[in-house]
């Protein structure tokens, strides 16, 4: 690590053209396989690869041939490569076996493309219900995405000792994470109990040595 950060920063002009090209040019062949990989069944292993790969090369080289554009305007064209890259790892790979499918599905209960393994593991388990709580789920990723800001945000209070913006991070990140407690985390354990009754009434002992 400390011999690659040293390669890196001697060709770094400034700190900000660093933070530009993670934010906005990396982050671009990122963020198609983090999301694919939660909501589209058909996703494997062999997409969310060479989907990455052709993100990553692809926020290296690009500013090769475009050096004096903002690396802002790469998200896009990135995003889009990247892309490619997952649909074209996923379909040209076996997909993954139904059993971990379902494994996978009854336990987490996505949300979006997951009909047919849905339907799959209603064959096994009749008594099997979709996730409901979208709402929910939705209200709490907002809230997490603000309190992960504030963590970001505090340790760069610190640093450049702006006391007010410091204060008013730390106490947006109590009552994010009193919200998310109450709203996620506690109602998380009580349907991993839910869960695990589920599996007992199966008798699924090979599942629950997974989990």
């Amino acid at each position: 690590m400390v011999i690659c950060s040293t390669v890196i920063g001697l060709y770094v002009q400034n700190i900000n053209s660093v933070l530009q090209w993670i934010v906005s040019a990396l982050y671009g062949g990122y963020i198609a396989a983090n999301v694919l990989k939660w909501h589209w069944w058909r996703f494997n292993g062999s997409g969310f690869f060479w989907g990455m790969l052709a993100g990553i090369f692809g926020a290296i080289l690009l500013p090769q041939f475009f050096p004096d554009t903002l690396p802002l305007y790469y998200f896009p064209f990135l995003f889009v490569l990247s892309l490619f890259g997952c649909f074209a790892g996923t379909w040209l790979s076996k997909p993954t076996e139904d059993a971990v499918l379902i494994d996978f599905y009854v336990r987490v209960r996505p949300w979006g493309f997951w009909r047919a393994i849905h339907q799959k593991a209603l064959e096994k388990y009749p008594d099997l219900k979709k996730n409901d709580h979208f709402k929910r789920d939705m209200f709490n990723v907002a809230v997490g995405i603000i309190w992960q800001c504030c963590l970001t945000l505090i340790p760069m209070y610190i640093v450049i000792q702006q006391r007010q913006g410091l204060v008013t991070s730390i106490l947006i990140l109590g009552i994010t994470t009193l919200i998310l407690k109450k709203n996620w985390y506690d109602k998380m354990s009580r349907e991993e109990d839910e869960y695990d009754a589920f599996i007992a009434k199966y008798g699924l002992n090979e599942n629950k040595e997974m989990k």
